[in-house]
């Protein structure tokens, strides 16, 4: 990379300069990689994560492909956030293209129960 950014960093750049999470709307942000996705909600006030969930963790047990597997990351990652009081969220992409995993895990937690 020899001094420059990345494409998705360039990118991430410029999402987080313009969103970012409160105590009433906080930051929805996803990262993927090769095996799993991971989702957390972020108050970037206070600097805490107060729900998060992944493909990953002991309690998901859902199996399919990775589409299918990012839509049951969104249900946990919502279900968890409104039982923990949150309704509405900022959706932060990190960089990555509203497309495939990433846009499945936003439609699982719309149907969860979201907004954004």
């Amino acid at each position: 990379m020899s001094g420059k950014l990345s494409r998705r960093d360039r990118i991430k750049k410029g999402i987080r300069k313009k969103i970012s999470g409160s105590s009433d709307r906080p930051r929805l942000s996803v990262y993927r990689s090769n095996k799993g996705i991971y989702a957390q909600v972020i108050d970037d006030v206070s600097g805490k994560t107060l729900v998060s969930a992944s493909s990953l963790s002991k309690e998901f047990n859902a199996t399919g492909n990775k589409s299918e597997q990012s839509v049951a990351v969104g249900k946990l990652v919502a279900e968890k956030a409104v039982a923990a009081g949150i309704k509405d969220v900022v959706f932060d992409r990190n960089g990555y293209l509203y497309h495939g995993r990433v846009k499945s895990l936003a439609e699982g937690a719309r149907e969860g129960g979201l907004n954004f």
